[in-house]
């Protein structure tokens, strides 16, 4: 059966996790031009909306062929949350709002926000409740994790709140937040939620390969599958993933050649978006390790290339690698971007004392969007 978010088909049930300083328009392009599915923008904060803060507003943009138009909320006051959804509504900025209650990062959870959030059950549920309701039938979903920590799980209560509230669906990241990136993600977690709910729930974490997409779906039952990680400097995991939802084995293993291409047209878009080429250029600096690991690239050229600073140069760097050079398959199925290690999460003085207790953490609405 074909996953649905309200009027629009995602098929293959696909989606590109929102990431900081990642999914902007550009690198969604990319990707949207592998494969089809979902692709989500950077997370917005509701008071930098609410308030019309300018490096927010320019952060919601979307290509002329991008729909549906995919947007993710954070925020933790139920009232704020209700008008940055209405304002989304009333000004046609997105066709689509996802919330944030996955972020591990500890200057959210100090503020009892993202992964901290759900454990607060009854506020958790006031801002659902305020999202659908504000959204007047635009579809809602939820990204969440399994919990705080081992001893604070809160993935199987969250998603019967969201399910009551009338969310489209619930994406899982299969750690806690005392996990943050490190270890393996807890694929059974995936099966539980599934066998607790009755609405489609999503799995997220360690898809580095289609075959591991296909291999989620099968061992929990889940609907879709969230890409995070696994794509970065790889946006042709979409094309792998679309051939593998349609059953055929054909697999994208670009030479060193066109990766060097697909890294000029990724870091051309970024200017387009910028605005400026510097700031173009110095956005896309961050992508080169991604792109070019595994590949015999020395490290001085890397090294110059993320630091460099106009079209041109980068071109010229990019012009003095071995376009021949196979793609490197010994990094097939390898963890990409962070890692790290478990930590203690930070949560708010007193948090888990009263999991009914509705009180707004003081300054927990972030007053800016992205990393």
């Amino acid at each position: 059966m074909t996953l649905r978010l309200g009027p629009y088909p995602v098929d293959p049930p696909v989606v590109l996790a929102p990431m900081a300083g990642i999914t902007n328009v550009a690198f969604r392009q990319l990707c949207r031009e592998q494969g089809a599915g979902l692709y989500v923008c950077e997370m917005i904060t509701t008071r930098a909306l609410v308030e019309r803060n300018p490096k927010t507003m320019s952060m919601i943009q979307f290509g002329a062929l991008e729909r549906p138009r995919s947007l993710q909320l954070y925020g933790v006051d139920p009232a704020t949350i209700r008008k940055a959804v209405e304002m989304v509504v009333e000004q046609d900025l997105a066709d689509h709002i996802d919330m944030n209650f996955g972020c591990s990062v500890p200057k959210v959870t100090r503020r009892g926000g993202g992964s901290a959030l759900p454990w607060k059950r009854k506020l958790f549920g006031d801002i659902v409740r305020s999202a659908v309701e504000g959204a007047a039938g635009m579809p809602v979903t939820i990204k969440m994790r399994i919990g705080i920590d081992d001893d604070h799980q809160t993935m199987l209560d969250a998603g019967r709140i969201a399910q009551d509230a009338g969310v489209a669906w619930v994406a899982l990241h299969a750690r806690t937040a005392a996990q943050r990136y490190s270890g393996e993600a807890n694929w059974a977690a995936i099966a539980e939620l599934k066998q607790a709910l009755d609405i489609p729930v999503l799995g997220n974490g360690d898809i580095w390969e289609a075959e591991d997409a296909l291999r989620m779906m099968s061992s929990t039952g889940c609907d879709g599958v969230v890409i995070g990680r696994g794509c970065l400097g790889r946006p042709w995991l979409f094309a792998d993933l679309a051939a593998a939802f349609a059953g055929r084995t054909d697999r994208a293993f670009p030479t060193q050649g066109e990766v060097a291409a697909l890294m000029l047209r990724h870091a051309t878009l970024l200017v387009e978006w910028w605005g400026r080429e510097k700031e173009g250029v110095t956005d896309f600096r961050k992508h080169v390790a991604w792109y070019l690991k595994g590949f015999p690239a020395g490290g001085e050229l890397r090294a110059a290339m993320a630091t460099s600073s106009s079209l041109a140069e980068l071109g010229d760097l990019l012009a003095q690698l071995d376009p021949d050079v196979p793609f490197p398959r010994e990094i097939l199925g390898q963890p990409r971007g962070r890692t790290g290690t478990p930590a203690k999460v930070v949560l708010p003085q007193n948090w888990l004392d009263d999991r009914d207790d509705d009180t707004i953490p003081e300054g927990a609405e972030l007053d800016d969007s992205g990393g």
